[in-house]
């Protein structure tokens, strides 16, 4: 059996000082040099994540990271502000509004969430709790 010590998760992106001016200062989170040209996040909860440099990094297609916040347009305009845009999915089945927020508590489909990119164009999500 498999008897972790630690565990945490990792991504990569296409350019370390870009992501650690966006996730320190865009989003506000923790972020910290480490010792292999990788990033260090840490996470509200004490959990860390792994953001390493990738030469040939292909951004992934789906959500890396769920922000969980109280009030999910109070989070929305403020991302807006900071020039991060809210990804709007033309799609039926992620019917978003003019703000890009999937209003799924209303629909009894889940979650009020807005889905947006980091610089590398990795799928980040905005949703309330």
């Amino acid at each position: 059996m498999v008897t972790p010590l630690d565990v945490f998760s990792g991504f990569s992106v296409s350019d370390i000082p870009a992501a650690k001016v966006f996730y320190g200062e865009t989003l506000g989170l923790e972020v910290t040099d480490g010792p292999m040209g990788n990033l260090d996040l840490a996470l509200p909860g004490g959990s860390h994540v792994f953001i390493y440099p990738k030469d040939d990094h292909v951004p992934a297609v789906f959500t890396i990271l769920n922000l969980v916040v109280a009030d999910i347009d109070e989070a929305v305009d403020d991302l807006n502000a900071k020039g991060v845009t809210t990804t709007i999915y033309d799609d039926p089945n992620l019917p978003t509004d003019a703000k890009g927020i999937l209003r799924g508590r209303a629909a009894n489909r889940g979650p009020d969430i807005a889905w947006f990119l980091d610089p590398a164009g990795n799928v980040i999500s905005v949703l309330q709790s």
